[in-house]
This record gives C-alpha cells, structure tokens and sequence, in this order.
C-alpha cells in the first residue's frame, strides 16, 4: 500500500540530495485504544512513524518496514505485507496528502512523522506498554 525509504533528515532532501531507494511497507493494525496510547508513547520518544486511522476509528495502522509481517506476533494485532502495492511515501509529503487506503484518514501524516515508518521493534514495546496501561486503568475503574 505505501513504498517507503530511510528516515528523513538523512541525506538531506535538497535538489541534488541523493534519493534513497524506495522499498515496500507493512501495516500493523491494532484497535484504536490501544494504538492513541502507543502513539503516545511513541511521540514522547520521537519514535513514531506515518499512522493512518479508519473511517470508523476503530483501528490504527502503522507503517513499519517491509519484512515485519514475517516475524509479527504480537497479540490483539495483525500485520499485513503490501507487496509493493500503492505510493511510494515520498509521493505522500506533498502538501495536503490522501491517505493510500480509501476510507482511511491520517492521524500522523507523513509529514508530522520522526520517520518514514515505525520501528517495529520500538512499536512492539509501545504496545506492551500502552495494553498494560489500559488494564491498569480499567481494573481501576
């Protein structure tokens, strides 16, 4: 669905800035409350990548590397491989971008990113905190 290459910031992105090479990315889903918390969590870190959220906000998806459908197995999630298919990201930083998932919409737009996708091992502990911070606060309530 998207293409992506190395984080911004390195190597510049002036005219004659070399391009990196544009590679497919994952999608991690997870629910919606977990994934605002992760986001958080990630954001404090200057950790998080493009997240798109679905028109009924349900779910969150997060960009990753390609490969990470491969070895993902983190509960109450899912990761999808693209395969290539769709945008390369750098397409996606024009002013005002459309989300590549028809009925989807930015919650961090590739723009506001730290990069352009998550690392999907920091993701994996954004989760495991964000999931256990949610059971902390509903066994309080």
């Amino acid at each position: 669905m998207w293409e992506t290459g190395v984080s911004r910031g390195v190597g510049g992105s002036g005219p004659g800035a070399p391009q990196a090479p544009v590679e497919p990315c994952d999608l991690v889903t997870v629910p919606a409350r977990q994934g605002l918390e992760a986001v958080d969590i990630l954001r404090l870190r200057d950790g998080v990548g493009p997240v798109l959220h679905d028109g009924a906000c349900d779910t969150l998806g997060f960009l990753v590397p390609p490969g990470t459908a491969d070895g993902w197995d983190v509960p109450g999630s899912a990761c999808t491989q693209t395969y290539g298919r769709g945008l390369a990201l750098g397409e996606l930083c024009d002013d005002a971008p459309e989300p590549p998932v028809s009925g989807t919409g930015w919650l961090v737009p590739p723009e506001g990113a730290y990069a352009d996708a998550t690392d999907p091992v920091v993701l994996r502990a954004a989760l495991g905190e964000a999931a256990r911070t949610i059971e902390a606060v509903d066994r309080c309530q």
